[in-house]
Formats: structure tokens, sequence, C-alpha cells
């Protein structure tokens, strides 16, 4: 039996933007089951206490889409007795690494060079359509084990809203769940107890000051723009999820349906 998680959300003093993902409706008038499908940011930070409740839910995989350089800043994810912990990086440590120091680092006006004029969410639309389109091999091998036992299972990366959010969005695609409500789940991370703290270097007020903030903002918000573009390279590419998902994924009907009869009440 799959333990039932109460539909308020915990508070979770270290984890942030956790949440079970039940509940979402089918274009077909199903829904997704409760406690078998969570989300949330990197579990580094997990206290005891954090950890305590994460062992109530009976998960049997967590999947981690973090990749090696975002493991070094944050840590490893807390170990949870018989969990399985898959590691599957959906960005390449390499990719951007100039780029995040700067993100980091930069003083206003490097900021402005990289961010200003629509860069910084021109440079989020380029990474979503990148993932769907070249990290399939990634997004088949986790449909195939939530189709196969790997239910209860928890989706991450560093903030819990570009990787493991295109990763829940492709699931839920799989599954036929509405596309309002793919939507409407994803843009939840923008509340404000689910953001990503952004760390900046130095403690001064201008590292942090309002220009700085609004800089960074298209790289720490959920747009529907950027979930939008995604769904555009899965048309423009495959022609539609169905094709998406057999062609591009090979996730057959029959795996597709085995997924359903797991995650769907």
């Amino acid at each position: 039996m799959t333990q039932q998680v109460p539909s308020t959300e915990p508070e979770l003093a270290g984890v942030r933007n956790f949440r079970d993902v039940g509940g979402l409706p089918t274009v077909d008038g199903r829904r997704v089951r409760h406690g078998v499908l969570f989300r949330s940011g990197h579990l580094a930070h997990a206290t005891p206490e954090d950890a305590a409740f994460l062992d109530t839910l009976g998960l049997h995989t967590i999947f981690d889409f973090r990749n090696a350089a975002d493991q070094r800043l944050e840590g490893p994810d807390v170990e949870l007795r018989g969990v399985r912990n898959v590691n599957l990086p959906l960005s390449d440590p390499a990719d951007g690494s100039e780029f995040w120091k700067m993100v980091r680092d930069g003083e206003i006006d490097e900021l402005r060079a990289i961010l200003d004029d629509g860069k910084g969410a021109g440079r989020m639309i380029r990474s979503y359509r990148k993932i769907v389109k070249e990290r399939t091999a990634v997004h088949s091998l986790v449909l195939r084990a939530l189709a196969e036992d790997s239910v209860p299972a928890l989706m991450h990366c560093a903030a819990g809203k570009d990787r493991a959010g295109l990763s829940v969005a492709v699931t839920l695609l799989a599954l036929g769940v509405e596309r309002e409500a793919i939507v409407a789940d994803y843009l939840k991370s923008n509340a404000r107890h689910r953001r990503y703290k952004v760390r900046r270097s130095g403690s001064s007020s201008s590292a942090y000051s309002p220009e700085v903030m609004e800089l960074l903002s298209p790289l720490f918000d959920a747009r529907a723009e950027y979930l939008a573009a995604a769904f555009d390279t899965i048309e423009e590419t495959w022609g539609g999820v169905d094709a998406y998902l057999e062609q591009g994924l090979g996730i057959t009907p029959e795996i597709r349906e085995r997924l359903r009869e797991r995650l769907l009440d």
C-alpha cells in the first residue's frame, strides 16, 4: 500500500519546493494518485526532521537530475533508509560553468551584459529546448523505471524547477494529464516559500540589490513561456506527444498503459 500523504503541504526546513503531484486531472477523467509522485529541490540540506518525514512516504526511488557541479556546490542528498538513489544529470557541468560563476560573482555591469534585454529568459528557453531534444535517453529511462517498479518516486534537481520540472512534465504528458494542469503545477515553484535561495558572493547589500535580483529573476523564475518552449519543441521535432513518447523515448503503448496503472487512480 502506498502512503497517502495529507493534502496540506508539509513544512520542510531544509528542502525547498516539495510537493505531491497527486490529484492532477487527465484528459480522460482520471487523476494522478496521491502518494506516488513527488517533486522537490535538492535534499542535501534536509534536517533530521525533514528526513523523518520523507521516510514516511515509502519512497522506492529518488531521481536526482543535478550534475557534478551542483553536487559539489550543495552536497550530496541525505540518505534515506531503503531508498534507491539514481543520479541522472540533465545538464553538463561544463555547460555554462563560466556563466553561472558570473551569476554568483559578477558585478552589476557584467550581469547586465549577460542577462539584460531578454538574454536571461532566452538562455532559459534554449536550455528547455535542448533538454527535451537531447536528453531523451534520460526521460526514457525514468518513464520505464516508473512503469516497472520505481514508485513511489521523488524527482528533484537543485531548485526543483527546471530539470525536475521538465521531467515531471514529461511524466504527466505520458499519463495524459491536461496541459493546463501541468503548467499550473509547474508554476507553483514561484511561491515565495518554495523558491531556490539565490547565492551570491559577498554579503553587502549591493550583491543582492533590487537591480541584481531583477536581472537574475529570469534564471530563478518558473515561467510559462519556458515550458511552452519545451512543448513547442516536441511538436516541431516529433509532431506531437504520442510520437515523441513512442519515437523519441521508445515508450510503447504497453509501457504507457503500465505507467498509467501505477500512477493514476
